[in-house]
């Protein structure tokens, strides 16, 4: 009897035994990418983060993805970047009908403190979203030498 072994379309055996990429090929050809590449599985958001003397600037990149479909909250010291598509295609010709729907997430967070929480701006435009958070004034270390008895 044979063991049970997980099938995995890019496990090394395949690459092996696939000497000319016709499996690739063929891989390729009907795989249907049914949800566009930045939902896709293990896609993360790129996001590049600089800080100033003032403020920190965060930008994400968010291609094909519309103003109304992202969400920022500030929740403490934490900033998150959210984005939810739900979209339906419906398509009709003679002898055709053509019926999608598409429904995917993400999100990142990203841990900021000593942010002007009122003071934060952000702009979208050409798929790169940047968040600009203002510092506040630098607050008195909060330290103290504890002896120990």
């Amino acid at each position: 009897m044979f063991g049970l072994t997980p099938f995995r379309r890019d496990s090394s055996i395949a690459r092996r035994n696939d000497d000319f990429g016709f499996r690739s090929l063929f891989d390729s050809f009907f795989d249907d990418t049914f949800l566009p590449g930045f939902f896709s599985v293990g896609h993360a958001m790129r996001a590049d983060i600089r800080e100033t003397d003032s403020e920190y600037i965060i930008e994400a990149e968010l291609p094909g993805v519309k103003k109304e479909d992202i969400k920022l909250d500030m929740n403490d010291d934490v900033l998150t970047i959210s984005v939810e598509r739900d979209e339906q295609v419906k398509e009709e010709r003679e002898n055709y009908i053509r019926r999608e729907r598409r429904r995917g997430s993400i999100s990142r967070s990203f841990y900021v403190e000593n942010v002007k929480h009122e003071g934060i701006n952000a702009k979208y435009g050409d798929g790169i979203l940047t968040v600009t958070l203002p510092k506040e004034e630098k607050a008195a270390s909060k330290k103290r030498k504890i002896d120990i008895q």
